[in-house]
């Protein structure tokens, strides 16, 4: 693997173990991290059973702690001797309408989304630039292409605002030895879309992280996962009118 030290944030659960359970099968080097400590090791002894030799660092991190978030990534970093890449992928959902007196629950989206985001790219941006080299990937959301009302409104703004970091992060980055890659998933199902039984298209953890991983791998700027029919949906998204498009979403 030209990306064998690969650092997961949110990795407990959902997506994030799901990614490190495909990176493990491809023998890359796993620096994992999340608030549940239990999970993680857990997972990492799964991880060992099933790939013997295998080498598994994990840290408990709460992404919203932003100084434990540089602490972790540094760590990580001195450990593994570098970051290849670095898979900014912890956050939440689950919000309420805006204005139905549930503020702090639409709040803890956007900090942990956004701000508890930046902080992990910025952390990671600090070692790939002292090493001239790496791989970021900031996962959003195909609720980014368009507001989405109700229970769903601050968790699609803070996965929109999430990927226009990252793209103002690649244009800078240009022609340099640093890859951003901004990737779109669809309705996979984790743990983050079990209030949402009835979503669209939804596929199963195992296949949405195999198309997740194949994605990651090619390195694109941006990724709709699964692409079909999430990509042309995408598509639609951005250009029909909101009376037609909220039907969509």
């Amino acid at each position: 693997m030209t990306r064998s030290r690969i650092l997961i944030t949110g990795a407990s659960s959902g997506l994030g173990r799901g990614l490190a359970r495909e990176f493990a099968a491809r023998g890359a080097t796993l620096a994992l991290c999340a608030r549940r400590t239990d999970r993680l090791e857990e997972l990492r002894s799964q991880l060992r059973a099933e790939h013997p030799g295998l080498q598994v660092h994990v840290k408990a991190l709460d992404v919203t702690d932003h100084e434990r978030v540089f602490e972790v990534v540094d760590a990580f970093a001195a450990e593994l001797g570098g970051l290849d890449r670095v898979v900014v992928n912890a956050g939440i959902g689950n919000g309420r309408p805006l204005g139905t007196g549930d503020f702090t629950v639409n709040r803890a989206i956007v900090e942990t989304n956004l701000v508890a985001a930046l902080a992990q790219i910025e952390a990671a941006m600090e070692v790939f630039r002292r090493q001239g080299s790496g791989h970021l990937v900031v996962m959003s959301s195909v609720g980014a292409f368009r507001a989405i009302s109700g229970s769903m409104t601050a968790y699609a703004a803070s996965k929109a605002a999430v990927a226009m970091l990252a793209e103002g992060l690649r244009a800078e980055l240009h022609g340099s030895g640093i890859t951003v890659s901004t990737i779109f998933p669809g309705y996979i199902a984790t743990d983050l879309n079990e209030q949402r039984p009835d979503a669209p298209f939804m596929v199963d953890a195992a296949t949405g992280c195999r198309a997740l991983a194949r994605a990651i791998d090619k390195e694109p700027d941006t990724a709709v996962v699964p692409a079909w029919p999430w990509a042309p949906i995408g598509l639609a998204l951005r250009n029909l009118p909101l009376s037609v498009a909220r039907r969509l979403g």
